[in-house]
């Protein structure tokens, strides 16, 4: 099997400059990147996939991305618009010139209060929407798993929907308007159909009489290919003149947005979104109900739904155990249970007054009892009770992804949708097709709505392409007899475009490739999901394709907890939870510089790019890499934060280890690791040393001769306020002091040692950072 080959560009690109990137040089306004690392940090997503971006570009503005469409286009290149890069599917990755939107493009536009009504730019983070919002005492609903990290643009993309989506709907129910550019170039207006849409420009009137006569023609291929479900993502919403879910998202006027909601940006990019809002609930309260069984969680959610709540949430025991292991999530899991289940339904309940909720809960523990489980319910009335448990659940995914070996629950049935009146059946039988198969599933988030995330373990390095394939085909057969849904919520992607056609009929999926031309004639918008898409176990699409292989080399530290370095760095699923802005750590070099190349997981695919060979030979020890590694503060906040385990921090240990030995260290390496040894004579100069901050062109010449920024100013260097001999007399007196501080600090008398490093003594100041002890 031939090693994996390296990134590099297509034949046609002369003196290695695409003539993409020469026009976008000379016409676009933003950041371009065309090198191969920039590019493979861009070729993953969420899900098993890899492919290699012609190119990426970061608009300043909105008008900028519109030009980049254009030159695109006018080159015949491909276009992907892309947020936060979080789908499960593959939607994000291909072929094309990516437009990330998400560093620039994250305004909110306006806010209208009163008519519950936001509009947004694409790229911004649902999370610091609802920051924005919370004030007016509104919140935009579409509560997804990724809400610090999924940008607006991206989830009505995907039409995503969120733990709540029983009381509140999906994006196809919360978006009122979407404002797009096509790939010509020309934007639209697309929302409410009225009597004015004849004044409407060419283009337009085009698209919608096409619409019109494809939904009018298969009207009753619709109506018998569209399940009644609430969670159906599959395809493009072609019920848009007669909704089939339960929510009817066309309560008054059709409405064409929602047809551009879950297309995946197959047919247009979004300028900026309308958005519905909703009051923020004054109150909620949650139970947790306790099952002895797997299977008696899925039979008796049927039940619970009939009280009314706002979210029904599994989590099922290989959740539990693996939170268990979490030393931030064991006593926030421990908390919610009763013995030992092998399963918990998190059922939460909202409004206005608080005592009707408490009532419910009281109905909740009620129902336990009259369907055999007395005393299995725990309660949990206190908002600070409830979120953790919360975080823990929006964390499910990445909790499972934490597994360590080859082996990985993987994405690609995971969102099938079946009445919950089969829900247990389902779940039993399709336990039976995974051991079928030498292999189990895991199982977590929306029981409410018939959706489960259910990933079976597989290796997708050798025998899991195959498995993958067979328990699809079983899946889909399952599905199909009990009434579901293949794709309930995470769109289509690579990994299911290609089951679309199985359930819509030759007729409805021909009817889709007519919506796609109708848009996008020359087929340049995201190819290959939705329309005319390829197989989902190509494994030259793979991110661990045939002849992946990490590199083995002597490491400086033990890397065997997770099967050597490779696997270490592999343990990075790109799920972007790094991305946060709001909560802990991870990862402050991110948040400083909003790139890809400064977040943790831009790190760990720049480091599994190089060990695996696509970035070049040597690559590991390269600059490439250490421009990736350079921002790296080793806060060590991904080593708590990161569900997945990934430590960046060790991991830059062990690479400056081998860079440094290949490359020797720098004059800067030298001053700081040798400073300790120098201060003590070097701070009687400090007087001068200071001038560096204060004479002009001082800090220039320092940065060219140290390396250290001009761009910043240096710590002062100060009389030290201990000397090696006074910190000795002083911890000597230490030792026998009592005092009524005593038992403050100490508990009781005891040893005590002061170490006073080499920054508090020669630069920070008048006092050792000891607490109530001065110098």
């Amino acid at each position: 099997m031939s090693a994996i080959q390296p990134i590099t560009f297509s034949p046609s690109i002369a003196n290695g400059v695409h003539p993409l990137e020469a026009r976008l040089t000379k016409e676009f306004d933003g950041e371009i990147l065309f090198d191969a690392a920039s590019r493979g940090r861009y070729a993953t997503d969420a899900s098993i996939y890899q492919i290699m971006p012609v190119g990426v570009v970061v608009p300043h503005t909105i008008d900028a991305a519109i030009v980049a469409m254009q030159i695109a286009a006018g080159e015949g290149v491909p276009i992907l618009p892309r947020g936060a890069g979080t789908s499960q599917c593959g939607q994000t990755v291909g072929a094309a010139l990516v437009i990330d939107n998400s560093k620039y493009l994250n305004g909110v536009l306006s806010i209208d209060a009163e008519n519950r009504l936001a509009v947004v730019e694409p790229g911004v983070v649902l999370d610091r929407l609802n920051a924005k919002l919370k004030s007016s005492g509104l919140w935009f609903p579409v509560d997804v798993s990724t809400s610090a990290q999924a940008t607006i643009g991206g989830m009505a993309g995907n039409n995503s929907c969120g733990s709540r989506s029983i009381f509140y709907g999906n994006m196809v129910h919360n978006v009122a308007g979407i404002e797009a550019v096509l790939a010509d170039g020309s934007a639209e207006k697309f929302g409410e159909l009225n009597d004015a849409d004849s004044s409407r420009s060419p283009r337009f009137r085009e698209i919608l009489t096409g619409i019109r006569a494809i939904c009018e023609r298969e009207k009753d291929e619709i109506a018998a290919r569209f399940p009644p479900l609430l969670r159906r993502v599959a395809g493009y919403n072609l019920d848009i003149f007669a909704p089939r879910d339960p929510l009817n998202y066309n309560t008054a006027v059709p409405n064409l947005a929602h047809l551009l909601v879950g297309s995946e940006g197959t047919l247009a990019f979004f300028k900026s979104l309308e958005l519905k809002l909703s009051p923020l609930p004054r109150h909620k309260v949650l139970g947790v109900v306790n099952f002895p069984t797997f299977h008696q969680s899925m039979e008796l959610t049927q039940y619970i739904v009939k009280l009314g709540p706002t979210a029904v949430e599994l989590v099922d025991r290989t959740m539990i155990d693996l939170s268990r292991d979490n030393p931030a999530f064991r006593p926030v899991i421990d908390a919610a249970l009763i013995d030992e289940p092998q399963a918990v339904l998190l059922v939460e309940f909202a409004g206005d007054e608080q005592a009707p909720l408490l009532k419910k809960l009281d109905d909740l523990a009620q129902l336990m009892g009259d369907l055999g489980l007395p005393n299995s319910v725990v309660t949990m009335s206190n908002a600070d009770a409830q979120k953790p448990l919360w975080d823990v659940r929006k964390a499910g995914l990445n909790i499972m992804m934490s597994m360590k070996g080859d082996g990985k629950p993987v994405s690609f049935i995971e969102d099938c949708c079946v009445p919950l009146e089969h829900l247990a059946n389902y779940t039993r039988r399709l336990t039976d097709v995974f051991e079928k198969h030498g292999t189990k599933g895991t199982w977590y988030a929306h029981a409410s709505v018939g959706t489960l995330h259910v990933r079976p373990i597989l290796d997708m390095r050798r025998d899991g392409a195959v498995k993958m394939r067979a328990i699809a085909e079983e899946a889909a057969q399952l599905v199909r007899e009990y009434k579901g849904t293949y794709s309930g919520e995470h769109g289509d992607g690579l990994v299911r475009s290609e089951w679309i056609a199985p359930f819509f009929g030759p007729r409805l999926t021909a009817a889709l490739g007519e919506i796609k031309a109708l848009f996008d004639p020359n087929g340049l918008m995201n190819p290959g999901k939705i329309v005319n898409p390829g197989k989902q176990d190509d494994r030259s699409l793979f991110r661990f394709q045939p002849g992946y292989e990490a590199k083995k080399f002597d490491t400086a530290l033990d890397w065997s907890e997770w099967g050597g370095f490779g696997s270490a760095v592999e343990m990075c699923n790109n799920n972007g939870h790094c991305r946060k802005f709001d909560a802990g750590t991870m990862c402050p070099s991110y948040r400083a510089t909003g790139d890809e190349k400064h977040l943790t997981r831009g790190r760990a695919n720049t480091l599994r790019l190089a060990v695996s060979g696509q970035l070049g030979p040597d690559a590991f020890t390269s600059d490439i890499v250490k421009e990736a590694m350079d921002l790296c503060v080793s806060c060590k906040g991904c080593k708590r934060e990161c569900p997945t385990g990934v430590d960046m921090a060790k991991m830059k240990i062990e690479f400056l280890h081998h860079y440094k030995a290949r490359h020797g260290h720098s004059f800067r390496d030298k001053l700081v690791a040798y400073l300790p040894h120098y201060a003590p004579h070097a701070w009687a100069f400090g007087w001068l040393l200071n001038l560096r901050n204060t004479i002009p062109g001082a800090a220039w010449l320092g940065e060219k001769l140290m390396g250290f920024s001009a761009n910043r100013k240096l710590p002062l260097w100060r009389r030290p306020k201990l000397s090696s001999i006074g910190a000795a007399r002083w911890q000597i007196a230490m030792r026998t002091a009592k005092s009524e501080n005593s038992d403050t600090y100490f508990g009781k008398e005891r040893d005590v040692v002061l170490w006073v490093d080499t920054f508090t003594n020669y630069f920070e100041g008048p006092s050792a950072i000891f607490p109530g002890i001065s110098a």
